[in-house]
């Protein structure tokens, strides 16, 4: 192996491991409590919350699956599955044949209504509760920061030729 390939130290492997947990765990007791207090899933929700956020209560297949980061074929699966439980309908886009809108219903608005004070509180007790306002604004920075590495991957570092001789 290289020696110049940099390894995470011990501290940015302890605090790696530690934020791979804290995402499980979270994760699922997300997933845990918005299915037995609403009877929905994460992905349910999430799509919902897309949905409410636009005035009109609608967006585009192909822009859900931007928003959600997942293929478009997974969205329109999600989509299908939430149509059946009539918490969203799609509607064609008259201006693009080839395009459908994603709309929430009247029992899909219902449905985010009644689940999203019980979702906050579980967001706010497990995350906000143990932190202080300082604590909040740091998180949201180093937020912030990881989502702009995203966003702008740097390139790796080239090895310099002299060192693989």
């Amino acid at each position: 192996m290289s020696s110049d390939f940099r390894w995470l130290t011990a501290e940015e492997q302890r605090v790696w491991r530690r934020w791979m947990t804290l995402n499980a765990q979270l994760s699922a007791t997300l997933q845990r409590e918005l299915q037995d207090d609403a009877g929905l899933s994460t992905q349910d929700y999430e799509v919902l919350v897309h949905l409410t956020d636009n005035p009109e209560g609608r967006t585009r297949v192909t822009d859900l699956a931007r928003l959600m980061q997942w293929e478009r074929s997974r969205v329109s699966h999600h989509v299908t599955r939430m149509e059946r439980r009539r918490l969203v309908q799609r509607l064609e886009c008259a201006e693009d044949g080839r395009g459908a809108f994603v709309v929430i219903t009247p029992q899909g608005r219902t449905a985010i209504e009644q689940a999203a004070p019980g979702h906050v509180n579980t967001v706010r007790r497990l995350v906000f509760d143990a932190l202080s306002p300082e604590e909040v604004d740091a998180f949201g920075t180093i937020i912030e920061k990881a989502l702009a590495q995203l966003d702008n991957p740097a390139r790796p570092p080239q090895i310099a030729e002299s060192t693989l001789t």
